[in-house]
């Protein structure tokens, strides 16, 4: 059976994982392992040192950190008597940091390691509800977080009693944490989420993953993101080692040494793998080019079920020898499942991955729902690309008059913290939750996406746009890293353009173009016009209202750190539109100013 709360995992751990160490952590270089008897214990001090600091349930900590054993030593230590997990971004602002540390009420601070001390310590400092700032790396002048367990040990022997009986009164619908949304469209807002939320999420999914006791599990995306956390759990759940990488640059080379059994991605991520693959193949020349490209191609009409007609399977086999193998190759050679979610997936990779025989599950939900609402996995039926997959057996899903999807089940959450207010926007009367969502039910049972209801806009026309389809076909491009398409109230639609540079260096070396810097690449006449052919693709078969009539290339990357995404690799709409005012200008002809980004329009608009 499985646990109710969370932190009952290590438990079940330590009684069904057949392996050593349950949680392992690459640190310069090397891998340091933990065993499950060592993960209760870890655990239980940390209980304990905070009841002695006079910790209660329902006060709050806020932790900034990378992945690593010790935030689930920390969270499930919290969590058994009943102290709130503030978990954060590290890639935030200060201003940020300070309203969410006002915000939560959070009684003290811990920090990871030397650059999350930096990111926090400031903001903390500003903070009356904050009483204290430790770290989980010894940093000089920085109380350490072995100091409560310290007091956990020191107090264990009179304070045991009391830290079961809390533990045995932790209610499945306490409140376990409090995650704040990265905020693409305003203010972040702390969802309140209980252990039953996310422990009912892990029931639903828990047959529906490919993965088992022994196996090995790569974790790099941010633990604080609600579902590299679920997932976690999910796995540990199931009997699996987690190991976390030291950093996302490492992954390549984490997965080749230790062959991991599955991961967690964000479309983001699989893009930029795809966009490598692809990279290599135009690095070869000659047969081994053809091929490449010839089984590159193939993987586009690959069929889920094994629809595929009996000369394409005999065409796949020749692929998969020659070509698949080494993605898979690539990839550790034991990969079984990788999760994707936190955004929409083009379809293309989720065809070309699966049918190179790595099973990519997209699934769909948001923080609010603990997160997972459908996934696709493996079997006859549940594998549709193009959708996010069947709806878990435990959760309920309906679609408005007006398309928004909205659902009821045992994670959803709480509520907004300190917030009815939007709360009630957001859950009506009768208990649906209003996704934002617009989609459709297929079958009775699979669940696709269309876009986003508040991302839709209408143009003076009076025609609706839904940006998220252009910007998806437009991310199918080697050419395009990220693109943002606007027109609200004006004539037609326009679109800013982040190339994908490393692509774009690689093709302008090939076409022999001689440049200085960015700003003379975009504004090349042969790239502008390898853009527009790249543009004229993504409007292809659509109708005039919805094609992309005029856009500007920028001349460097969108960041978390420069502020265009979000923590979640999502577009900062609003922000963006800010920072690209005077290029939205020039493109509907309000300024003479071009802002030097190779803006130029399609001819005969």
């Amino acid at each position: 059976m499985l646990p109710k709360r969370t932190f009952e995992i290590a438990e079940r751990q330590k009684e069904i994982n057949p392996n050593k160490e349950v949680l392992l952590v690459k640190r310069n270089g090397k891998w340091e392992g933990f065993t499950a008897d060592e993960f209760i214990q870890f655990r239980d001090e940390f209980s304990l040192g905070l009841m002695a600091m006079g910790f209660k349930k329902g006060d709050k900590i806020l932790t900034i950190s990378n992945n690593r054993p010790e935030w689930n030593f920390m969270d499930m230590g919290m969590g058994q008597i009943g102290v709130v997990h503030v978990p954060v971004y590290t890639n935030m602002g200060n201003i940020e940091y300070e309203y969410i540390l006002k915000h939560s009420d959070a009684r003290i601070v811990i920090a990871g390691q030397q650059m999350h001390l930096d990111k926090i310590f400031e903001p903390a400092k500003l903070i009356d509800s904050v009483e204290q700032v430790f770290s989980i790396d010894k940093i000089e002048g920085i109380s350490n977080w072995e100091e409560i367990l310290e007091q956990g040990r020191k107090h264990k022997k009179e304070l045991m009693p009391k830290l079961e009986e809390i533990r045995n009164n932790i209610d499945p619908n306490d409140m376990s944490c409090i995650i704040y949304t990265s905020g693409t469209t305003g203010r972040s807002k702390g969802v309140m989420l209980s252990y039953r939320n996310f422990m009912s999420n892990v029931e639903g999914t828990y047959d529906l993953l490919p993965v088992h006791k022994g196996d090995k599990y790569l974790s790099f995306l941010p633990l604080c993101h609600v579902l590299e956390r679920m997932v976690n759990y999910l796995v540990m759940s199931k009997g699996c080692s987690v190991y976390y990488s030291e950093s996302i640059e490492g992954v390549g080379e984490d997965l080749k040494e230790i062959k991991p059994d599955g991961f967690t991605s964000v479309p983001r991520v699989l893009e930029k793998l795809y966009d490598k693959i692809l990279l290599k193949g135009s690095e070869l020349s000659g047969v081994k080019k053809n091929l490449f490209y010839w089984a590159v191609n193939l993987a586009l009409e690959y069929k889920e079920d094994g629809q595929n007609s009996p000369f394409y399977k005999m065409q796949y086999k020749v692929a998969d020898k020659l070509i698949y193998s080494k993605w898979r190759e690539a990839l550790g050679g034991n990969i079984k499942t990788i999760i994707s979610g936190g955004a929409a997936l083009q379809e293309r990779l989720s065809r070309s991955f699966n049918a190179a025989g790595i099973t990519v599950a997209e699934g769909y939900g948001m923080t609010e729902t603990s997160p997972v609402i459908s996934v696709n996995y493996q079997g006859k039926g549940n594998m549709r690309f193009g959708t996010v997959g069947p709806i878990l057996s435990n959760v309920k899903v309906k679609i408005e008059e007006d398309g928004e999807i909205c659902m009821k089940g045992p994670n959803q959450m709480i509520g907004y913290y300190k917030d009815p207010v939007k709360t009630a926007e957001v859950i009506d009367k009768d208990g649906w939750l209003h996704t934002g969502d617009i989609g459709e039910i297929i079958d009775g049972r699979v669940l696709k996406i269309t876009d986003r209801k508040k991302e839709i806009f209408k143009l003076s026309t009076g025609k609706y746009v839904a940006p998220q389809i252009l910007e998806n076909r437009a991310k199918e491009s080697p050419f395009i890293d990220q693109i943002l398409v606007v027109g609200e109230g004006e004539k037609f639609t326009a679109a800013i353009i982040s190339p994908a540079f490393e692509f774009l260096h690689n093709w302008a070396a090939r076409k022999k173009i001689t440049y200085q810097n960015n700003v003379e690449l975009v504004t090349n006449e042969r790239v502008i016009k390898r853009y527009q052919r790249e543009v004229d693709i993504i409007n292809k078969d659509l109708g005039r209202s919805r094609q992309i009539r005029k856009w500007a290339l920028t001349c460097r990357d969108w960041t978390t750190e420069t502020g265009e995404l979000s923590p979640t690799l999502k577009l900062k709409r609003k922000y963006l539109r800010e920072l690209y005012t005077a290029k939205l200008n020039f493109l509907y002809g309000y300024s003479e100013e071009s802002g030097n980004l190779g803006c130029r329009e399609k001819e005969n608009n």
